[in-house]
């Protein structure tokens, strides 16, 4: 068994057909996948599907974007304080923080907090199998694991919610 990632669609399909050709079944796929980071869920998540690979997400909080933890700056510390690492300071924009501030909202109205909210967008998905979770504490284990409380979202929710997210501005 193996599993890929990260694979661009004309690639990822290619992976498929050379380990079915070789008999050995593709039991994951692994894509970066949150609110901000929709491409994989439009363009490889049907793909694995339709391969019988299961789907693993990281980054659902967007490295930390969707947590809140930056609406009001960058906090001393944190990643984007970092002068290296996947979020730098030019990725904490305005919009973004508007974005997070409009979801936190519906996040609220739903019992959540926005990093809750954030990940029960992801793990929605009936094809995705799991996602990869970073923390730094147990308390905040415990926050990211009651997601599970409350994975299903309203018509009218995910209505809501897409009003905000679709917006490729907002998109990494």
């Amino acid at each position: 068994y193996v599993g890929i990632s990260k694979y661009p669609p004309e690639l990822q399909q290619r992976c498929y057909d050379i380990l079915k050709e070789a008999h050995v079944p593709c039991l994951l796929s692994q894509y970066r996948c949150s609110m901000f980071d929709p491409k994989a869920k439009m363009n490889n998540f049907q793909i694995a599907a339709d391969n019988g690979s299961g789907i693993i997400c990281f980054s659902p909080l967007a490295q930390g974007l969707l947590t809140g933890k930056y609406n009001n700056g960058i906090p001393e510390g944190s990643r984007a304080a970092w002068s290296t690492g996947f979020l730098q300071q030019s990725q904490v924009t305005p919009e973004r923080v508007e974005a997070v501030k409009k979801l936190a909202v519906i996040a609220q109205e739903r019992g959540q907090s926005i990093a809750q909210m954030a990940l029960a967008w992801v793990l929605a998905d009936e094809r995705v199998t799991s996602c990869i979770i970073g923390t730094s504490s147990v308390a905040q284990l415990e926050s990211n694991l009651a997601a599970l409380d409350h994975l299903t979202f309203s018509e009218e929710e995910m209505e809501r919610i897409n009003n905000i997210i679709n917006t490729p501005l907002l998109w990494f």
